[in-house]
């Protein structure tokens, strides 16, 4: 294979990669790699498309070959702290991000995943300012508002929590896990009008999805309505049955209604 066909083949697995045919990209990367062992960038692309399959194991060893060739790849660096954080390897993967953002200080997204990483370790107010960071890379980036709002949700300060979710929904009004996540602030603050409508404009833009209906239920069970919530829950369980019924055991928010004899029907099946 001359070095235009590996330019063409490089190519085009980047535009399999960039439009999620994952499975396809690899192949093309494997091709390239069969007569180009040494292309860092070959690798490092490749363990992106089985980041997005959800290799994530075999996507740290493709990272690691990257790295071993140019370890001054900072998006290799990136895609392995990716990997290691999907596997919960919070620790490793803040390690990796460091050298990414060593070698690019100003990529805004390798500052977006080091704060999510951060949130996995429940260092929510070291997350916050690696968000604040990202905004002022890139101030119209509504992923860093969104993440943002869930750490402060997650320190109690519900009322900054929704200010930031207002510019998440400026920029990007049909975020439906916006809307999802404002609801859930919404209800803790007892609003529970505007969090009903906050679930509803969720549910208009993704109709199945099962966060908006389990809050619609948890909402009307903070109200002690049992006959709404048990109807929104057996919704949210039709979409997600496994981790609705998972959380809903042990959710605090249906205490109220949790010795109704449909509640605990509909959070044991499956059992």
């Amino acid at each position: 294979m001359n070095s235009e066909d590996l330019q063409i083949f490089h190519s085009h697995g980047h535009v399999l990669h960039e439009h999620g045919h994952y499975e396809r990209a690899v192949t093309k990367y494997d091709a390239i790699l069969l007569t180009q062992q040494n292309d860092y960038k070959v690798w490092s692309g490749r363990g992106y498309a089985l980041e997005g399959l959800g290799r994530y194991e075999e996507a740290i060893s493709s990272f690691n070959q990257s790295i071993k060739i140019q370890p001054a790849f900072a998006p290799a660096w990136q895609g392995r702290g990716i990997a290691l954080a999907k596997l919960t390897r919070y620790e490793e993967a803040l390690a990796n991000f460091d050298r990414a953002l060593k070698l690019q200080p100003g990529d805004y997204r390798a500052w977006q995943n080091y704060g999510k990483a951060l949130m996995g370790l429940c260092r929510y107010k070291d997350a916050i300012a690696s968000f604040d960071r990202v905004l002022e890379l890139k101030p119209d980036s509504y992923k860093a508002w969104y993440n943002r709002a869930v750490a402060l949700g997650c320190l109690g300060r519900y009322i900054e929590s929704l200010s930031n979710l207002k510019n998440v929904l400026k920029i990007k009004p049909d975020c439906d896990y916006a809307w999802n996540y404002q609801g859930m602030v919404l209800a803790k603050l007892d609003r529970f009008k505007e969090s009903l409508t906050s679930f509803d404009t969720s549910l208009q833009i993704k109709p199945t999805n099962a966060n908006a209906w389990y809050g619609k239920a948890c909402c009307y069970a903070l109200q002690n309505n049992a006959d709404r919530a048990i109807e929104y829950l057996k919704q949210a369980i039709s979409y997600s049955p496994y981790l609705c019924q998972l959380m809903a055991k042990t959710d605090p928010n249906f205490n109220r209604i949790r010795h109704d004899y449909r509640f605990q029907e509909l959070v044991q099946d499956g059992d």
